[in-house]
């Protein structure tokens, strides 16, 4: 049985189309076509891809490097669809050997019970991250990679975990292709790497960084670092936070001028909603100040905004138009992360499940069928 609706604007992820009938069948797209609305036929007015969200932390109640189970990740994507974003990979920072096991058995489990969610895998943010860019990640337990580590790791999240993010400079090059070979997608972050070093990992098949400015090493016109070497790669991936804190909103402006379609939307949010005002696990502290989370040293601890905040930054502030900011939060990470002929766009044999908002960018709302 199919069912039909009627959309206003269709964001494709590669154009805008106007007066449009969806058909769907058996959850998915079956046709895309011009028309006009019959009676009493669903009617939205914007029609996007559903968002993904590749870096978030936590849902409106839990954190998931904490409580490494699966009421952590269905916090996560419950509180994720509640603000329109309709996929999502819970990220686990750096911590023991044992959570991080903890925390891909939990996804996995979390994955096979709820096959039609979106929860598409997980995100290890660490442990092999360079202590000098640690951010609020924990000294005790950064390292480097050892063989055996990297290899248990590669073997048991399988499937599970969809994206690293290490300091490529702490890896010899045989462990980087070791991970690199492993199917996860790579990226450089938490990095203190310079210029050649990041040029090297680059030129050995890493096409990502993680949150472009933050926890790497910075532009200079001496030692051009990480952040240089990202500008300098066209081919590479930038994921930014556009929240005015953890970026300031010229630097996110700087950054879409020179990456262009390899500049995507990230929320890396704590905590959704701001319900979490203050939040210790062990020597991880946070406390909400000023409409952002900060440690007791004083470092930015995870951001307050949903992808759907940071797509209308990106339109409002920025001066980015709607179509690309749709795209920067559908189709590029999708791309970025080699799912990009599952998810992120509209257009036959896709999932139909879609991200809707209105003009005003105040109200975003997953939409399944």
């Amino acid at each position: 049985m199919s069912t039909q609706f009627f959309a206003e604007k269709v964001f494709t992820g590669e154009e805008v189309l106007f007066n449009q009938i969806i058909v769907v069948e058996e959850g998915r797209i079956r046709s895309v076509e011009h028309g006009t609305p019959k009676t009493g036929m669903p009617q939205v007015t914007n029609l996007a891809p559903g968002l993904f969200d590749s870096h978030i932390n936590g849902g409106e109640q839990f954190y998931f490097t904490e409580r490494a189970d699966e009421e952590t990740i269905d916090d996560i994507y419950q509180a994720s669809v509640r603000t329109g974003t309709a996929y999502v990979l819970p990220t686990l920072i750096t911590s023991p050997h044992d959570n991080i096991l903890k925390g891909i058995e939990a996804t996995r489990s979390y994955m096979e019970k709820h096959p039609d969610s979106g929860v598409l895998g997980m995100h290890l943010e660490g442990p092999f991250l360079n202590p000098v860019k640690r951010g609020a990640h924990l000294t005790a337990f950064v390292r480097k990679p050892t063989n055996a580590e990297l290899e248990e790791i590669i073997q048991y999240g399988r499937d599970v975990i969809r994206l690293i993010t290490i300091a490529p400079e702490m890896f010899t090059e045989d462990q980087l292709a070791m991970l690199l070979e492993s199917g996860i997608t790579v990226s450089a972050g938490h990095s203190n790497a310079t210029y050649a070093e990041a040029m090297t990992a680059f030129d050995q098949g890493i096409q990502l960084v993680t949150h472009l400015y933050n926890a790497m090493s910075a532009f200079g016109h001496r030692a051009p670092g990480l952040v240089g070497a990202t500008f300098d790669t066209e081919s590479v991936y930038a994921p930014v936070i556009i929240d005015g804190t953890h970026c300031d909103f010229g630097a996110a402006s700087v950054a879409y001028k020179i990456k262009r379609d390899k500049l995507f939307l990230i929320s890396d949010a704590l905590f959704l909603g701001q319900k979490v005002t203050q939040f210790k696990w062990g020597e991880f502290d946070a406390y909400l100040k000023d409409g952002k989370y900060v440690n007791s040293d004083g470092n930015l601890a995870g951001a307050t905004i949903s992808l759907g905040d940071a797509v209308r930054n990106a339109i409002e502030i920025i001066g980015i138009p709607v179509q690309e900011a749709i795209e920067m939060a559908t189709i590029r990470p999708a791309t970025a992360l080699g799912l990009q002929d599952k998810i992120g766009s509209i257009a036959p044999d896709y999932p139909a499940v879609f991200t809707t908002f209105d003009d005003n960018l105040e109200n975003f709302e997953v939409l399944r069928y």
